[in-house]
């Protein structure tokens, strides 16, 4: 045990310092993704690397420092910081628990498997995945270990939560309050609920939380679009782009929900009830928000280019289905 957490604490300090150096030389306020101290900082990575409940927190991390360092104009010093950060995945890849560790293979499905999918993007269009996965289905862990084999960033909504608070803390607060005047008087002039409506007006120009931070999401995934090739899980980045004509690739993951559960149990420690009951409530969520923000019926074929039971292939031939379907290799 006592082994193990030195393992982690060496790892957390590296990915610390990794982070400190392509922060300097990006040079950018938003470049940082570890902002407090030092000790503390790597104190929780070693915990969240040395426990690992859920190991789609540690790879945004990753991820995030990964997506800064490929921004670093001078050609050399890009070079130097992504062969550190492939180190360190390589790294991260041999821990006994990693988060690449617990496939979702199942043999039998697999010896059925064949394709040969063919699809290319123009010169001129930013290559855009977007993926959306029943839980449990590893489509977090395919989506990233294809962001890595492509070498382009990966978004999730951890990633874009931190560049979403990084852009607001950057932008001037919203001032125009008159219209809700009224509102407000209503309320006692010491009531907490009359200055949290204030702020939340302030932060999201009078929608509720939840709309705004889509609405906000919703401009983000555009303007990336516009700039750079990328892999994003969820947020229905598939119709967002659709709707406003960007090319992109939308990929459906999913798997028998027999092989979701045993796959949950063995990630989280689960028994077999509560992660039945967990893979039936994400589940749904992830169902409800699609629909609600689209009007489509979340997982159903007819809206995704391609849909893939990851129970056939595992998570490294689903990234090389993906690759093929693409034409990254066209001499393979």
């Amino acid at each position: 045990m006592e082994n193990n957490i030195e393992t982690s604490r060496a790892l957390a300090t590296r990915i610390y310092d990794l982070d400190s150096e392509v922060y300097r030389l990006v040079g950018s306020s938003l470049g940082r993704t570890f902002t407090g101290d030092k000790e503390t900082s790597i104190r929780n990575l070693t915990t969240l690397i040395s426990t690992h409940p859920q190991g789609h927190l540690l790879r945004s991390e990753i991820a995030l420092i990964g997506n800064m360092a490929r921004t670093i104009r001078n050609k050399e010093d890009r070079s130097r910081m992504m062969h550190e950060y492939n180190e360190i995945l390589h790294q991260i890849a041999e821990l006994p628990e990693s988060f690449g560790s617990v496939d979702i293979l199942d043999q039998n499905l697999a010896s059925l498997n064949t394709s040969n999918l063919h699809q290319k993007f123009s010169k001129d269009d930013h290559l855009i995945i977007c993926i959306g996965r029943t839980h449990g289905s590893a489509g977090t862990d395919i989506g990233f270990a294809l962001a890595d084999a492509l070498k382009i960033n990966y978004y999730d909504v951890e990633i874009f939560n931190r560049v979403l608070e990084r852009l607001e803390a950057e932008k001037d607060s919203v001032t125009d309050r008159d219209s809700f005047t009224s509102k407000l008087n209503q309320v006692a002039k010491h009531d907490t609920s009359a200055k949290r409506f204030l702020k939340d007006f302030s932060r999201y120009h009078g929608l509720p939380k939840k709309d705004a931070v889509f609405f906000n999401q919703s401009d983000l995934i555009v303007e990336m679009a516009k700039k750079e090739d990328f892999i994003v899980m969820g947020r229905c980045a598939d119709v967002i782009l659709t709707n406003n004509r960007i090319p992109h690739i939308s990929i459906f993951i999913t798997a028998p929900f027999e092989q979701r559960v045993r796959r949950m149990m063995e990630v989280n420690n689960l028994p077999l009830k509560e992660a039945v009951r967990r893979l039936k409530k994400i589940d749904k969520g992830h169902e409800q928000y699609y629909h609600f923000y689209t009007g489509r019926k979340w997982g159903d074929a007819v809206n995704y280019d391609l849909c893939i039971n990851s129970a056939c292939y595992g998570i490294e031939e689903s990234v090389e289905l993906i690759e093929r379907m693409i034409d990254i290799h066209p001499e393979k």
